[in-house]
C-alpha cells in the first residue's frame, strides 16, 4: 500500500507529527523569502535544526541581498537566491525567476523542505523539489485554490508551542517534525573581520564601548516612521542627561528621515546611515549600549546581537513582532484611535498604519531612560 509520508518516519496517533531519525536527513532546504528582520528569526530553527541533524546541509532560499550574511554567520551552508522583485514583474519575469531558482534547488536532492514563505510560489517551490518530507503550515495563509494541491506532507501550526510571536511560527515546524527545542532565541556573533572593522569606526568617530545609542529611524514605509523631530528630541534629552553618543544607522533608501534629524538635533550625532553592510551593522550593534528604532530588521538584528532594545511601535502588535532574547521595551500607543496619518494610512494594515507617529517625545525618553537603568547592573558585569 503506498503512502505519501516517507518511509522511515512514522505519524504519531494525532498524524500532526513525524518523528525522524537523524541520521535519515542529509539536506534541508528552508524556504524563507521575506526580510531581514524575519531571516534573524529564522536563524533558531537553523540553529535547532543544526542540532538536530549534525550531518545536514542546510541551504536558504532567500532574497539575493541577504545571502552573504546567512552563510558567513553559520545559519545556512548554502544559499540560492529569489529576487521578489522579479516575482511581481511581468509573466515573463516571474516565470523566468521562477525556473533559474528551482532549476538550481533541484540540483541539491533536498531530503527535507521547511517551507517558512507560505506564499502561493513557496507552495510550488517546495512541491516541484519534491522533497521526500515536506513541511508547510496548516492552515495556510494563502488558501489553495481549486486546481491547487497540498504538497506539504507534515503539517506545522501556524504558532508553535502555544506561543504567539511571530519566532514560534518560525519555530513550529520543530515541534511538526518532534525536534528538541533547544534554541528558544536568536543568537548571532559577529565576524571577528567585522568586530574589527566596527571597532575601528568606534575609534574614527570617538565612540566609546557600551557607551553610545544606535538609532534606527527606518522603516519599510512612512507610516511606520516615527517622526524624525521627535527622534532628534530624544537624542537631545538622552544625551544630555547621560552624555551617551549616538550613533545614526539604515540603508541608503533612509537617508531622508536621517537627514532630518542631522538637521534638527543640538547634539553632535555620527551619521552612519548607508554606510554599513549586514555584517558590520550587526558588529556595531553588539557594541552599542542601547538600540531605539522603529519595528524594523535593525531591530530583531540589535537583539540577535545581544543589545538591549527599544523597540517603537504602531498598529504591529509587539507581543508578534517585540525584540526577544534581551532585555527589551516596546513602546505603542493606546488603540484603537483617529488616523493621524489621512489618506496614507491603511487602518486595518498593520505595515501600513501610522498609529506610530501618536507616540509622544516623554514616553519614548522615559522608555529609554526606564532600560538604560535596568540593565545598568548586568553592565558593570561585563565591564
Amino acid at each position: 500500500m503506498s503512502t505519501s509520508q516517507p518511509s522511515f518516519v512514522a505519524p504519531d496517533p494525532s498524524g500532526a507529527r513525524l518523528q525522524l531519525a537523524s541520521g535519515a536527513v542529509r539536506s534541508i532546504l528552508i524556504l524563507q523569502t521575506k526580510y531581514i528582520g524575519d531571516l534573524i528569526l529564522t536563524s533558531a530553527l537553523a540553529k535547532n535544526l543544526q542540532v538536530a541533524y549534525p550531518d545536514a546541509r542546510i541551504v536558504f532560499l532567500c532574497e539575493a541581498g541577504f545571502a552573504s550574511f546567512l552563510t558567513a554567520h553559520g545559519i545556512a551552508s548554502d544559499t540560492v537566491t529569489f529576487r521578489r522583485a522579479s516575482a511581481r514583474g511581468t509573466i515573463l519575469q516571474r516565470g523566468l525567476e521562477l525556473w533559474r531558482a528551482v532549476r538550481k534547488l533541484r540540483r541539491f536532492g533536498f531530503d527535507m523542505t521547511i517551507d517558512l514563505a507560505d506564499s502561493r510560489t513557496s507552495h510550488f517551490i517546495a512541491m516541484v523539489v519534491n522533497a521526500k518530507i515536506r513541511v508547510g503550515y496548516f492552515p495556510s495563509e494563502q488558501p489553495l485554490r481549486r486546481f491547487e494541491r497540498q504538497s506539504a506532507n507534515v503539517r506545522a501550526k501556524p504558532f508553535g508551542y502555544g506561543e504567539s510571536h511571530f519566532l514560534y511560527r518560525y519555530l513550529s515546524p520543530l515541534e511538526a517534525l518532534g525536534v528538541d527545542l533547544r534554541v528558544k532565541a536568536p543568537s548571532i556573533h559577529p565576524l571577528p573581520l567585522e568586530t574589527d572593522r566596527a571597532l575601528a569606526l568606534l575609534d574614527k568617530f570617538g565612540l566609546r564601548r557600551n557607551a553610545f545609542l544606535v538609532v534606527h529611524a527606518g522603516a519599510s514605509f512612512p507610516g511606520r516612521r516615527w517622526l524624525p523631530e521627535r527622534f532628534a528630541a530624544v537624542i537631545d534629552t538622552i544625551s544630555t542627561e547621560t552624555g551617551l553618543a549616538v550613533a545614526l544607522v539604515g540603508g541608503p533608501d533612509e537617508a531622508e528621515a536621517n537627514d532630518q534629524i542631522m538637521a534638527t538635533v543640538r547634539t553632535p550625532v555620527v551619521n552612519l546611515v548607508g554606510a554599513l553592510s549586514l555584517e558590520t551593522l550587526l558588529a556595531l550593534l553588539r557594541q552599542a549600549r542601547l538600540f531605539l528604532g522603529n519595528e524594523s530588521g535593525p531591530m530583531h538584528m540589535a537583539a540577535a546581537a545581544g543589545t538591549p532594545v527599544v523597540g517603537l511601535f504602531g498598529l504591529t502588535n509587539p507581543i508578534r513582532w517585540g525584540a526577544v532574547g534581551v532585555p527589551s521595551i516596546s513602546v505603542r500607543p493606546s488603540l484603537p484611535c483617529d488616523c493621524v496619518g489621512g489618506d496614507l494610512c491603511h487602518r486595518t494594515n498593520p505595515s501600513k498604519a501610522c498609529c506610530v507617529w501618536r507616540l509622544e517625545v516623554d514616553t519614548v525618553a522615559d522608555a529609554v531612560r526606564e532600560l538604560l537603568s535596568r540593565t545598568e547592573v548586568a553592565l558593570e558585569r561585563t565591564v
